[in-house]
């Protein structure tokens, strides 16, 4: 199945880069451009992309807002938003993942890494470059903010303490093949516990699952 993207840059030169690498593979295909975040927004919801590649600073709307009314648009619930840009603080991290963005890269990753990077959020896994570390990511998350939604931690009582277990461990950035080699499990059933962890939870995707779990604070800042 081939998995449309929509780019989403002020850089028109960028944009046609990324067009020519994206289009030349045959599992991947740009469906639309936007130069700035209120025509991502629109072009998203015209087009219904896999993936939205978003960056950050464009004139208008910046990236972080539009990616926050594409991911709160339940019309677009199946739509991923990876965030590239040049600036990778930590408070851009934090602020695209409390968007709701499914990961974070750097713009100047290889070709490999962003073409990898748009299959993994596609296929509804987390992304967060080498840049972007869990200690950091784990502090801005778990810092509570006048503007964030408040999660109860009743809320994970529907958990079962499997789910609860395998959920926390992966807010540690832990990886299925980790969890599974931890808890002595197959990689298939540790899956099977994050989807059904995210279906109860209304998570959209894995990184959403863990801003739940810090929210909640299920997810606890690893030590520095």
């Amino acid at each position: 199945m081939t998995i449309r993207v929509l780019l989403a840059d002020d850089q028109a030169l960028l944009r046609g880069t990324f067009r020519l690498l994206i289009d030349s593979c045959p599992d991947l295909e740009v469906v639309a451009e936007a130069a700035n975040g209120d025509d991502a927004v629109e072009l998203t919801r015209a087009h219904h992309p896999d993936v939205v590649v978003m960056d950050i600073r464009m004139p208008g709307s910046d990236g972080l807002t539009a990616t926050a009314t594409i991911c709160a648009d339940p019309a677009l619930a199946a739509t991923r938003v990876l965030v590239l840009t040049t600036f990778e603080t930590d408070e851009h991290v934090a602020r695209a993942l409390r968007a709701g963005a499914s990961g974070f890269l750097g713009k100047y990753v290889t070709t490999d890494t962003l073409l990898a990077g748009i299959r993994t959020i596609a296929a509804g896994d987390a992304l967060l470059s080498p840049g972007a570390t869990r200690t950091l990511i784990a502090r801005f998350l778990s810092t509570p903010r006048p503007s964030a939604p408040h999660v109860d931690p009743d809320q994970l009582a529907i958990l079962t303490p499997r789910e609860r277990e395998i959920t926390a461990l992966a807010a540690l950035g832990k990886s299925n093949q980790d969890i599974a080699e931890q808890l002595v499990v197959s990689v298939l059933t540790v899956r099977t516990h994050i989807q059904h962890a995210m279906t109860k939870l209304g998570a959209r995707d894995r990184a959403q699952l863990v801003v739940l779990a810090y929210q909640s604070r299920l997810g606890q800042v690893p030590p520095t």
